[in-house]
């Protein structure tokens, strides 16, 4: 499985373009709504979730997914960040790491805020981008589910906070800074 932050419209084309297979993305059912984008969208074969409440659906898609092999996609925070750096996580990546015992691969992107990006577009200028592979770690088990979660999700958004520049770390910034002794 794969996780990563997510700071605007090309982290999408970004990643899929170097990911070394398909993978199969989580994303929010409102962009189906937009005529082209939407469309794109459903015949690459997203999973389409409803956020902000559990989505059985979407659940159920990717557990399958997981099941088959397939690489499932998704950015722990929910959304798009507000503020440029990590906001805070959600447990749904946790949830399907845990549930399916699969591992996870921190993708990171710097450079993707939309802002920027539209900037330079409209003046045919390039933007400089990067995108962080990580190494697969798996999420440890104690028995104890609600901490399993929670602990899985501060993992998850720890590991992408580690392979980001502290100006994208947002609310984990200072816990890194906790974890080098500063």
């Amino acid at each position: 499985m794969v996780v990563c932050n997510h700071l605007g419209d090309a982290d999408f084309v970004l990643g899929i373009a170097y990911q070394p297979r398909l993978v199969d993305a989580i994303t929010k059912v409102e962009m189906y709504d937009f005529p082209i984008v939407g469309k794109l969208l459903q015949a690459y074969g997203v999973i389409w979730i409803h956020r902000g409440q559990p989505d059985r659906h979407a659940l159920r898609a990717s557990l399958e997914g997981l099941k088959k092999g397939r690489v499932i996609g998704l950015a722990p925070e929910g959304r798009e960040s507000l503020t440029g750096g990590l906001e805070e996580g959600t447990n749904g990546a946790a949830y399907l790491a845990l549930k399916s015992g699969v591992p996870l691969v921190p993708v990171t992107f710097t450079g993707t805020e939309n802002r920027v990006i539209y900037a330079n577009m409209k003046h045919l200028r390039r933007t400089p981008v990067t995108l962080t592979v990580g190494e697969p770690f798996y999420l440890p088990v104690s028995g104890d589910r609600r901490a399993d979660l929670a602990n899985g999700t501060r993992i998850i958004m720890q590991k992408l906070a580690s392979q980001l520049p502290p100006e994208y770390q947002g609310v984990y910034s200072l816990e890194m800074e906790a974890s080098h002794g500063n």
